[in-house]
């Protein structure tokens, strides 16, 4: 069943005569997940509602070569948004674009465009949706006087605790109020385990659109964090010693007649073959996913033992060591979590990737191994070896290697995608590995 329309050309016109707004931001992602934006006056909105609107894809990461930079962005009207914020100057309205070539085809290095043709395998297969619910965490950091950001954190909080420990209290309130006048639908937010650390939760939504809402999430947590003289960072470990920051993804099928696919009230757990099938395919694919799941080198420094972050290759139900997790919720909330994810994954491609494995576990038929509901953190070698438990590669470099040897890498992200991806990281292990840090001037400067 075809989705309706959330607005018309002529909606947005209205709209932006009702809210003064003056400025379009034309969003975009690149290839690292990186937002981009194109900012024109609204005189040009005729221009972008015809899709005539240029810009250079030279300039962009994972692009095109300088010889092929001209390309077209098509709005998606169902991204229409207008800030809260404004000035004397009138309002800034955003809106999430495809990118189409110069000669009007759908760009295949554009993150979105390739999530949207994996959804279309998908439906292929009779499913209709595949929702996410994603759980974002971040640091908030105090800034310098001059305005960048230093080491120390803004508060001594930890998980769940109130005023005077959590004193972001009401940063986080801001941003939630931000986030419900753009029309989010916020479900929680608490302080996270360690100092410093937060999380605000949304509810679900289908791939794209969830995708397009951890963008802007971003946007506005940073953007309400420097009113308050704070940098909020998505980076998955900027401190020794505490817990790093992940962005667990909860996810659910749904058929076309609209009823979760992972659920059966009949089932082993009450859960469907379906939703078996498709963690198997999660678990297979876990070593090659996770290169796109936890693409910098910094993400490899959250998965290690002790801090709560997965690193074993299991599942469970209660259980909260394995790397995925089947919550208790059944009927429509009827899920899997996927907790190795991070934040600084580009959440198109990591959807993308995610879907893919799962699509191939049904289509294979892929049995997930037996649950695991011990503390995995406290087995021994040899008891992981018994119950066939892998871990999750311990570098970039580790991981890339998995994601190069696994053929349906190159087939979720689509060539394009896929070669560039590589090349990018791999370039960026080169540097990371050819760097000397402090931490190795520390040890061994004075002792060799």
């Amino acid at each position: 069943m075809e989705k309706t329309a959330k607005y018309t050309p002529d909606d947005i016109k209205r709209m932006v005569k009702d809210e003064d707004v003056r400025f379009l931001r034309l969003m975009f992602t690149d290839l690292l997940g990186t937002v981009k934006n194109v900012e024109v006056p609204i005189s040009q909105l005729d221009q972008l509602l015809a899709g005539k609107l240029m810009f250079d894809g030279s300039s962009i990461d994972g692009f095109v070569r300088i010889e092929e930079s001209d390309m077209y962005l098509h709005p998606d009207l169902d991204t229409w948004m207008v800030f809260p914020w404004g000035d004397e100057h009138g309002k800034v309205a955003r809106i999430t674009c495809a990118v189409y070539t110069a000669d009007g085809e759908l760009f295949k290095g554009d993150p979105r465009n390739n999530l949207m043709r994996v959804l279309e395998e998908m439906k292929e297969l009779g499913f209709s949706d595949f929702n996410i619910g994603p759980e974002p965490e971040f640091f908030l950091f105090e800034l310098d006087e001059n305005g960048r950001p230093t080491k120390k954190l803004n508060d001594k909080g930890s998980y769940f605790d109130l005023a005077p420990m959590d004193l972001a209290a009401n940063v986080r309130r801001d941003m939630v109020l931000e986030l419900e006048k753009m029309n989010f639908k916020v479900e929680a937010s608490h302080h996270e385990v360690a100092p410093g650390q937060h999380e605000i939760d949304f509810e679900y939504d289908n791939a794209v659109a969830a995708a397009d809402h951890i963008q802007t999430f971003k946007m506005v947590v940073k953007t309400v964090a420097r009113r308050y003289g704070l940098y909020a960072t998505f980076m998955p470990k900027p401190l020794n010693d505490v817990n790093g920051s992940g962005m667990h993804m909860n996810m659910s099928l749904f058929d076309k007649d609209g009823n979760n696919a992972f659920y059966d009230e009949n089932g082993d757990g009450q859960l469907s073959q379906t939703a078996y099938y498709f963690l198997g395919g999660l678990l297979k694919h876990a070593k090659a996913l996770t290169a796109v799941c936890n693409p910098t080198v910094n993400s490899y420094k959250r998965l290690v033992p002790g801090f709560e972050a997965p690193v074993y290759i299991a599942w469970s139900g209660a259980n909260r060591s394995p790397m995925v997790r089947v919550p208790i919720a059944r009927g429509k909330g009827t899920r899997l979590e996927l907790r190795s994810v991070d934040p600084s994954a580009n959440p198109y491609l990591a959807i993308a990737a995610i879907l893919k494995a799962g699509l191939d576990g049904i289509k294979n038929k892929i049995e997930p191994e037996e649950p695991v509901d011990r503390n995995i953190y406290s087995m021994d070698g040899q008891e992981l070896k018994l119950d066939h438990i892998e871990k999750l590669p311990t570098s970039l470099h580790n991981a890339l290697a998995e994601y190069s040897k696994d053929p349906l890498m190159e087939d979720a992200l689509g060539s394009h995608i896929y070669q560039n991806f590589l090349d990018a990281k791999n370039m960026e292990w080169t540097a990371y590995s050819q760097n000397v840090s402090q931490w190795e001037r520390d040890r061994y400067l004075d002792m060799l």
